[in-house]
């Protein structure tokens, strides 16, 4: 199934742990004294071998052009160990959940790396689209592992999964490549690229965990006890020592002071511990000074225990003083409660003589003129009060409906407040803006809760400041695109210029080229003439070859008589030579010619294409 990959748009994840272990350095040759490297990193982690700090620590072996990837081990093409070969796939290959799962897993991983795949992909793989997938998961695990296009996929495949320790990797074969999707060669290839898959995902997992053994110098925390801090650090140190070692100096105080720094940083808390120690100390042997120059504590005791008997005699005085109040109290209380008793008889005698009077005055006749008055003033009073009851109503609707509109006025308000916040954000004119504005401020604030309208906005004045300001800004942008458009029609009439230029010059190229095609077509029939005219003379060399034979055997037979006829045979004989001679001549010069015009021609279309090509890119 035909399918592309796409790279993702951001940079692959690089290792943290620095370079990874590389093979020993070669042998020096007797008389020299090259200069060695000071530093062999000791991180033989697979998971970590990876360019994290690149063009550091990478002294290039003699006689190679370019340095392989750091997961080969410093040797690409060495072969499986004796435990790779022996040993034996128990995964269940040939179980088709397992398969489908497998699938799953690889397709996923890609994803999460920003690799579009479609899913079907490795449901009936080709070649292509295997060789694809698997330079896709080596370079996520190596982005610089050198995969060439121009090498046959073959030699490519079994040197990165060596250098990765499949401990499969005996049981692949290269032909399977042909027909990756064939039965007997898809579940082992399959379960190759979920290896790559979960190997890539322990290594992400590892990355993140942010353990010690990564040796980062920014996981080390400013105090640390640890060797693998130490190692974080001093590999750092060495790193970025080489790399000035690299430039020809043998001394490195910049690195010496960092180190010294971080070092010093790491005893800061230390140091600040010991010194308050020290200042503890300074108070405890002055106390205990204090302590030895004043009196036993015996005699403080035998004070405060006279002090706390003097005192307890005083206590002991309050308290008979708080009896003697307390019973004074319970006294006056029985004294009030009486009263009180007496308070309760006299109010139920005046309850008494209320109700009295009030039978009293109800046994009183009115007149009907006063009912009816007391009636229609009930009346009155009645739906009096209805009214402003309806009335009080009617006003907390109104107060509702107004705070209702005055909220969704408050939040519309709020919204354009927000729209204008988003619009001077999106045209870059929040302060400071760009000159001749340097000093205005455009950023208008809702205050709602203000009782005068004036300060309901708080900000910039809006007729004032921002509104002059926004025209100007317009104005500003206006001219600006003004000349934009211009430079733009000045840009595409230099571009239909250099158009109507390229076409001239392609007319001529095709002139140029008819013209060569003649050129060949001229040469090749002259090639075919001379070779005709070779041919017709070379038939006639061989007849006359063949009747001078004859004649010297007539001649030999015959004697002197036909000395005559043997000479013209010969002058014959050396006219066909010289004319098949000046017409080979002929021939050569012709072709020399004709290529010596094709040359002339392809250098010219050369020069013209190199012109337009510089002219275009300084365009």
């Amino acid at each position: 199934m035909p399918s592309t990959i796409k790279k993702p748009s951001h940079v692959g994840r690089m290792s943290m742990a620095g370079p990874a272990l590389r093979g020993p350095l070669p042998m020096a040759p007797p008389g020299t004294n090259p200069r060695h490297s000071m530093m062999r990193s000791q991180n033989v982690n697979p998971l970590l071998q990876s360019a994290s700090k690149p063009h550091i620590g990478r002294t290039p072996l003699q006689n190679s052009a370019r340095r392989g990837s750091m997961w080969m081990g410093g040797n690409q093409g060495s072969g499986p160990s004796g435990s790779q070969t022996m040993l034996k796939d128990s995964r269940p290959l040939r179980d088709k959940p397992y398969q489908a799962k497998m699938r799953q897993d690889v397709v996923t991983w890609l994803h999460s790396n920003g690799y579009d795949v479609a899913p079907q992909i490795l449901q009936a793989i080709t070649g292509k689209d295997f060789r694809m997938v698997f330079q896709t998961l080596i370079n996520i695990l190596d982005p610089t592992w050198p995969f060439s296009p121009d090498q046959r996929f073959e030699e490519q495949f079994l040197p990165p999964l060596r250098a990765l320790r499949y401990p499969y990797v005996g049981q692949l074969d290269v032909k399977w490549l042909v027909t990756p999707s064939a039965m007997h060669t898809w579940p082992p290839l399959l379960a190759m690229l979920h290896w790559l898959s979960e190997l890539g995902r322990a290594r992400l997992h590892y990355l993140e965990s942010k353990d010690i053994t990564l040796q980062d110098p920014s996981l080390v925390p400013d105090e640390f006890d640890d060797m693998n801090h130490h190692q974080a650090l001093a590999l750092d140190y060495y790193m970025e020592a080489y790399e000035v070692f690299l430039q020809g100096m043998d001394a490195f105080p910049e690195q010496d002071r960092a180190l010294e720094e971080r070092y010093a940083q790491k005893d800061q808390q230390v140091v600040t511990d010991l010194e308050q120690r020290q200042e503890e100390l300074k108070h405890v042997i002055e106390e205990l000074q204090t302590l030895e120059e004043s009196p036993a504590p015996l005699e403080a005791l035998s004070e405060q225990s006279q002090s706390l008997r003097h005192d307890k005699a005083k206590f002991e005085e309050i308290l008979r003083r708080g009896e003697a109040r307390k019973q004074q109290l319970i006294d006056h209380v029985e004294h009030e409660k009486a009263e009180l008793n007496y308070a309760v008889a006299n109010l139920e005698r005046l309850k008494a003589e209320l109700s009295r009077l009030e039978d009293i005055v109800t046994e009183q006749n009115l007149s009907p003129e006063e009912v009816v008055r007391m009636n229609t003033d009930h009346e009155t009073l009645s739906r009096d009060l209805e009214n402003l009851k309806q009335k009080i109503a009617e006003t907390n609707q109104i107060v509702v409906k107004l705070e209702v509109s005055l909220t969704r006025k408050v939040s519309d308000a709020e919204e354009a407040l927000d729209q204008y916040t988003n619009l001077l954000s999106k045209l870059g004119l929040f302060p400071p803006l760009p000159p001749p504005l340097e000093g205005v401020d455009l950023t208008l604030d809702l205050n709602s809760a203000a009782s005068n309208p004036q300060n309901l906005l708080a900000g910039a004045d809006i007729r004032r400041i921002v509104k002059p300001t926004l025209s100007r800004v317009v104005e500003m942008k206006r001219t600006e695109r003004a000349n934009v458009e211009s430079e733009r029609i000045k840009v595409d009439d230099e571009l239909d210029q250099l158009n109507h230029e390229c076409e001239n010059i392609e007319e001529e190229v095709l002139e140029v080229a008819n013209k060569a095609n003649g050129i060949n077509d001229q040469a090749e029939e002259l090639r075919e003439a001379a070779q005709q005219e070779a041919l017709v003379s070379n038939a006639e060399a061989s007849r006359l070859e063949r009747e001078l034979a004859q004649a010297r055997t007539a001649a030999m037979a015959n004697g002197v008589g036909v000395k005559s006829r043997l000479q013209a045979l010969q002058i014959a004989y050396r006219e066909q030579i010289d004319k098949v001679n000046r017409l080979r001549d002929e021939t050569v010069r012709a072709i020399i010619k004709n290529s010596s015009d094709i040359v002339t021609f392809k250098e010219e279309v050369s020069k013209q294409l190199k012109h337009l090509r510089d002219f275009a890119e300084a365009n």
